[in-house]
C-alpha cells in the first residue's frame, strides 16, 4: 500500500472541493470538470513542493483555472 499517494489524496481533497463549490456558484461547472484532470495534476505538484495548507491549495489551484481558462 502507497501511503504517500494517500495521504496526498487526502491533502487534495478539501482544495478540490472548494474550487469545485466556486466553479459551481460561478456557473463553470462544465469547465471545472474538464479542468479536472489539469488541476489534480497541478495540485498534485504542489504538494510534492511541500504546500499541505488547504487554504493555499485552495488559492493557488483557482489561481491556475483562471490560467487554464484564459487560455482557452
Amino acid at each position: 500500500m502507497n501511503l504517500k499517494a494517500m495521504v496526498q489524496i487526502d491533502v487534495l481533497e478539501k482544495p478540490i472541493e472548494r474550487i469545485k463549490e466556486t466553479c459551481v456558484m460561478m456557473g463553470i461547472t462544465e469547465k471545472f470538470e474538464r479542468a479536472l484532470p489539469e488541476l489534480e495534476t497541478f495540485l498534485e505538484g504542489e504538494v510534492a513542493k511541500g504546500e499541505t495548507r488547504e487554504t493555499r491549495l485552495t488559492y493557488e489551484g483557482l489561481c491556475y483555472l483562471k490560467q487554464i481558462f484564459s487560455r482557452g
